[in-house]
């Protein structure tokens, strides 16, 4: 194998440079929390001016489940999928503090959207989780998804369903139909010809969010 090697840098050089390293360090520092400091964190209280030009688009909940007043001023739709990491982790670290710290002022709308070629679990989930819709636990399963106690598959959605209390022959009998597979897809199908490419994107009021 190739090994590139790199010249020996003089020793007594590099001490001498350490202070100015760190001088230089420290100056970076103070500017960025200066910047940083200067503006200040919005808030669940705090005004945000959108520019009247900014696209906003027409993304109805067309029936899909959401959590939240419906005359809340804020709606958020998602689209997700429950195989993608990106969706975990927006869902681990940012969903619960988000309708937590704005309580009674969003309505949140979750949306599929599996990527087919790459996440073969994520249309299935969806399915299942619409099936526990039937029984009046969908977001307790859309928890239990994005959760990863049991991870995914069928003896997961079982797992789930049974952990749940729902009555598991109509469950199944949901899955193996399969019954929800048309919503699914055309959830997919309208997020594409939006332009949604990648998981999760939100729309905020009709605002685009990706990512």
């Amino acid at each position: 194998s190739l090994r590139q090697t790199y010249p020996k840098p003089n020793t007594w050089t590099s001490w001498l440079a350490l202070p100015v390293i760190f001088l230089l360090g420290l100056g970076s520092g103070w500017l960025l929390w200066g910047r940083s400091a200067a503006t200040p964190i919005p808030t669940p209280d705090t005004q945000v001016t959108v520019k009247d030009d900014v696209k906003r688009y027409d993304v109805p909940s067309d029936g899909d489940p959401f959590l939240g007043p419906e005359d809340a001023p804020i709606t958020i739709v998602e689209f997700s999928d429950y195989q993608c990491p990106y969706c975990i982790r927006w869902y681990q670290e940012v969903y619960t503090r988000l309708m937590k710290d704005y309580e009674g002022k969003i309505r949140f709308v979750y949306r599929d959207f599996p990527l087919y070629s790459i996440h073969p679990e994520a249309e299935p989930a969806a399915e299942a989780a619409n099936c526990a819709g039937e029984q009046d636990a969908y977001w307790k399963f859309h928890d239990a998804l994005f959760g990863q106690k049991n991870g995914l598959g069928n003896s997961a959605y079982t797992q789930y369903a049974s952990e749940l209390g729902l009555n598991l022959d109509k469950f199944n009998q949901c899955l193996s139909e399969p019954r929800y597979k048309s919503e699914v897809d055309a959830d997919f199908k309208f997020a594409s010809n939006l332009g949604v490419s990648s998981t999760p994107t939100f729309f905020v009021n009709g605002l685009a969010i990706v990512g």
